[in-house]
């Protein structure tokens, strides 16, 4: 079992916990995932690592409930337990492999939309940790969805926070604000990370690319099961099958079909659809399993 040392609401419909799960927060690194299973007959619930604290042995997981078994585990409190706490999982972000003396002499811009600021902080906070600051864009409907505004101020080298509303910070897009920093304030920035709702990382992706700033993206929003063999996860980048789970789930945003990835995403919502998929799809319909080359 892995205990629940913290639980909090962050928001309407966003939950933080602190997970014990000292094996888990020894090895894990920025951009990587786990699966909770709440009971034995529990659904397998992919997140991805908001934070991870290596002396206390905890990992901290955000998340939004969207359906039973979210609503259900929004009901835990410190001193419940996950029965399964699975991880790290994905590959980390590509930056942890690189000399931090040539990450150096890199600009990055992150841009958070919703609950992506969650996997966007340990990101922000490793390269601040490594000496290396950052500019963040956090974005959110309103005031009372902007989470972890606090923590990201402290390791961001510069944080605007955009608001549908304005009810916070600055009124507009996300990708409003980039264009300002960039075209008007002339920012120059060598990488840009965005993670959030696929329309918003699709939008970003099309003003970056228009704006000649390499992108990477998370697919976490589309995974499933974790495994790679649900399908759900599947996605073309570039003139590739990948799979978010097992090859992700970070990709170069400006190869990604994200027209198809937001319809498929549609789809596979209803059995009907599982099943069209799978009869379309084939063989490249899962990966993970060495036989499909979804996880080459």
């Amino acid at each position: 079992m892995f205990p629940i040392t913290k639980a909090e609401k962050l928001a309407e419909k966003i939950y933080l916990m602190d997970v014990e799960a000292p094996r888990v927060a020894r090895a894990c690194q920025p951009g990587e995932f786990v699966i909770v299973k709440m009971d034995e007959k529990g659904e397998r619930i992919p997140l991805t690592i908001c934070d991870f604290d290596r002396e206390k042995g905890t990992v901290t997981i955000v998340f939004q409930t969207l359906g039973a078994s979210t609503i259900k585990m929004a009901e835990l409190k410190a001193g419940d337990a996950f029965q399964d706490f699975v991880g790290p999982l994905g590959n980390p972000s590509e930056f942890v492999k690189e000399d931090v003396e040539e990450l150096k002499k890199k600009k990055y811009l992150f841009v958070a939309g919703g609950v992506g600021t969650a996997p966007v902080y340990p990101q922000v906070k490793w390269l601040h940790e490594h000496g290396i600051e950052a500019d963040v864009v956090m974005g959110a409907k309103n005031k009372d969805l902007v989470i972890l505004e606090d923590l990201m101020e402290q390791v961001a080298g510069n944080l605007y926070v955009t608001t549908d509303d304005g009810s916070n910070g600055r009124k507009g897009m996300v990708t409003e604000v980039v264009k300002d920093l960039v075209v008007n304030q002339g920012k120059k920035y060598d990488v840009c990370v965005a993670i959030g709702p696929m329309i918003m990382m699709k939008f970003v992706c099309l003003l970056t690319k228009e704006l000649e700033i390499p992108t990477i993206v998370s697919m976490n929003p589309i995974m499933v099961d974790g495994t790679g063999m649900c399908g759900a996860c599947r996605l073309t980048v570039g003139d590739k099958v990948k799979f978010a789970c097992v090859d992700g789930p970070e990709f170069d945003g400006h190869l990604i079909n994200f027209d198809e990835a937001m319809k498929r995403q549609q789809m596979y919502r209803t059995q009907e659809g599982r099943a069209l998929l799978k009869a379309q799809e084939g063989d490249t319909h899962h990966g993970g399993c060495g036989h499909c080359g979804g996880d080459e």
